[in-house]
């Protein structure tokens, strides 16, 4: 997470420097501002916004790399625990979860601690933690959807500070002119311009990562159901063995 935060950092500061001179190129060319001047008029909540968006760059690029099936439920462990279920090696398959401490290996573990109790038992075991470890995934990627929430609040103070400064201008001068309150004015709408942009951005992208967690950890529980099906017999007759 730290690793990617500062690749994200460092790549938003080599494009600021970088397009800095573009940008002022086509300002010239084109008698308007430029992207890079109109994000400076924005003060305070301009800045605000740019951390809002560094913040939740990064976060996407941790999801990418962090939410999937390959880390979540490896091949080579589901192929190893599935050939000690099979050999009837519970207690190691159960050591190796432990090792792990991964979404798959908390539901195998835990579920074959109850294989005493039954079949049914381990089963609602594995639905427990299910529930347990997708709530844990819902909430690391909560944090997109908190700053796709922020980001448009902070657009409107900057909309709201702007229009203090346009009124002050106004109180200050007897006949302000368009160029005296385009300043505060610059402020408002670029300020509400970015927090809607980086809302609509963040909100997309945390509902495309809950969708995504919904069907893995869905396709991940199913897996380990069926990794547990060849138990059904085995740990009946264990358990009427005992009662006897």
């Amino acid at each position: 997470m730290i690793s990617n935060l500062r690749k994200v950092l460092v790549l938003a500061a080599i494009a600021v420097a970088t397009s800095g001179p573009l940008l002022a190129q086509e300002a010239a060319h084109s008698g308007g501002k430029s992207w890079l001047e109109l994000f400076q008029s924005t003060g305070v909540v301009g800045y605000m916004l740019l951390l809002v968006s560094i913040a939740g760059t990064a976060l996407v690029v941790e999801h990418f790399t962090s939410i999937r099936r390959e880390k979540i439920a490896p091949p080579e462990l589901v192929d190893e625990l599935e050939a000690l279920i099979e050999s009837e090696n519970y207690q190691e398959a159960i050591e190796i979860c432990d090792d792990d401490q991964g979404y798959l290996s908390n539901l195998i573990g835990n579920a074959l601690r109850m294989r005493h109790a039954g079949y049914e038992e381990m089963i609602g075991v594995l639905e427990q933690t299910a529930g347990e470890e997708t709530f844990k995934l819902q909430a690391k990627i909560s944090y997109l959807s908190l700053l796709g929430n922020v980001a448009p609040l902070l657009g409107l103070l900057g909309t709201v500070t702007g229009m203090i400064s346009s009124f002050q201008v106004i109180e200050k001068l007897k006949a302000p002119t368009p160029k005296d309150l385009a300043v505060g004015v610059y402020e408002s709408l670029v300020n509400t311009t970015l927090g809607l942009f980086i809302a609509i951005v963040f909100l997309t992208m945390y509902f495309v990562f809950k969708n995504k967690v919904t069907k893995m950890t869905l396709s991940v529980n199913l897996q380990g159901v069926e990794m547990l099906r060849s138990l059904v017999g085995k740990v009946t007759g264990h358990k009427q063995a005992a009662t006897r």
